[in-house]
């Protein structure tokens, strides 16, 4: 075979143009005598059963894909201790948590410590050695101003420690702790250091904190600090009647959390294989699916406002009940905008990759560019050669190996966010136009006869 020019290439189609049209000229009255070739046989077309059936599983899927992003949720945030300490370790650098662990601490040493009585003990312990009736008189009166003092160096005392790195240290340590406990605390194990109550309220283990807040009080010289006895106490940092239905749905989002988003995503894709128009399949799944993390961001959204309202400001700061919801559903949010951004990717894809007017016009545009880029860079002797002809033979491959690579990213890597996607899909893209545009049609004439007239094959 040999190779030509693209220059000889048109002299030679110039010359077959000629040579058909004198050709046509002489064959004349023979040309009614050509036989009619049959017409090509038609391809048999799936029923509408097929449709229903493909309506059906993309439904499914769509409906299931909310619950896969809860169940994914649950699996990576809550069965993962780095994800779950770095979640929630920053909750104790937040003002309203502070002020909120702050008072409940003071007041569990009131409730366990009678310091106006301690106070007066040792004012009449003091007076009861003989101080004279001035001397008492004073003494006596500084009963009340000793008891507030005793109570304002307290708060002060844990205000400091809970603003203090080591407060953070000990918050962190307990969350990696209780990590370990998490079936326990959703279980309502004795061990669980969170505790969830039959009326659904959600209660946090005093001990821990007061146990440091005693040392640090004893080492600053207040010795009736070692007195105060180990606080058994929980303190309720929420409530919800809805919370006892939460662990169960909890309980099935933990267990289903490997299979679930697999099985959203299968029933989208068997959808699309067993449709009768398979592009136009493709396009509504990916539209179903946005629509469904559309609901699910709604349905978030809504749930904050319903989980303050349910919150009662005396237990729990409106602030407080906020952050506390925020650190919950964050991750959430970010997994559902994360689908959302995918979703409408997809579609845009499959409706420009579809048999559709207008996306078939704007592909045979970009053709067009590259092939006129291609051939300017040829005229001025830059091509890509054997290389390029390679990649042209090897186009469908190297597209598939792009998708896959592209599709391995977006469903492995954790956390997915839009970023990750929307950066995914551009290098895709990018690749997939660079490959375009190095690869060089192979153009291969055999060897002409005796009449010197070639035949050109364009594979």
């Amino acid at each position: 075979m040999a190779r030509v020019t693209n220059a000889e290439l048109l002299q030679r189609i110039a010359a077959l143009e000629e040579e058909n049209a004198s050709l046509r000229l002489q064959a004349g009255a023979d040309a009614d005598t050509t036989p009619i070739p049959a017409p090509p046989a038609v391809k048999h077309r799936r029923g509408w059963g097929w449709t229903l059936l493909a309506t059906v599983l993309i439904v499914l899927g769509a409906i299931l894909a909310p619950l896969a992003v809860v169940a994914s949720w649950a699996k990576v945030q809550l069965t993962d201790t780095d994800t779950f300490v770095a979640t929630y370790a920053p909750l104790a650098h937040d003002p309203a948590v502070q002020a909120f662990v702050t008072d409940q601490a003071v007041k569990a040493v009131e409730d366990n410590v009678d310091i106006p009585q301690l106070t007066d003990q040792v004012i009449d312990g003091i007076t009861g050695l003989g101080t004279g009736p001035v001397a008492t008189k004073a003494l006596d009166a500084l009963k009340a101003p000793l008891a507030q003092g005793i109570v304002s160096l307290l708060q002060s005392t844990v205000q400091r420690f809970v603003a203090s790195d080591a407060f953070a240290q000990v918050w962190q340590e307990a969350l990696r702790a209780s990590h370990n406990q998490l079936e326990a605390t959703m279980t309502n194990s004795g061990n669980s250091a969170v505790t969830i109550g039959a009326n659904g309220s959600i209660g946090i283990q005093l001990a821990p904190i007061m146990d440091r807040v005693k040392q640090q009080l004893v080492a600053q010289g207040i010795t009736f600090a070692s007195r105060i006895p180990t606080i058994d106490k929980t303190i309720t940092v929420a409530q919800s009647s809805s919370i006892p239905t939460l662990q169960l749905f909890y309980g099935l989002a933990v267990a289903a959390g490997a299979w679930l988003p697999w099985v959203a995503i299968g029933l989208l894709a068997l959808g699309v294989i067993v449709a009768r128009r398979r592009a136009l399949a493709l396009v509504w799944a990916a539209v179903g699916l946005a629509l469904a993390m559309a609901l699910t961001l709604g349905a978030i959204s809504v749930g904050r406002i319903l989980f303050q309202a349910s919150v009662s400001p005396s237990l729990v700061p409106s602030a407080l009940a906020q952050k506390l919801y925020s650190t919950v559903t964050d991750a959430m949010i970010a997994s559902a905008v994360a689908v959302l951004v995918l979703a409408i990717a997809v579609a845009l894809v499959g409706w420009y990759s579809g048999p559709f007017a207008a996306p078939r016009r704007l592909r045979g545009f970009f053709g067009s560019g590259v092939a006129w880029v291609r051939t300017s860079a040829e005229s001025h002797g830059i091509t890509t050669g054997r290389v390029g002809e390679w990649l042209y033979a090897q186009r469908t491959l190297l597209r598939t190996a792009v998708a896959v690579i592209a599709a391995a990213i977006v469903l492995f890597v954790r956390p997915l966010t839009p970023s990750l996607i929307i950066w995914t899909l551009v290098l895709a893209a990018l690749v997939v136009a660079i490959l375009e545009l190095l690869q060089r049609p192979v153009i291969t004439v055999p060897e002409v006869a005796d009449d010197d007239t070639p035949v050109v094959t364009v594979p």
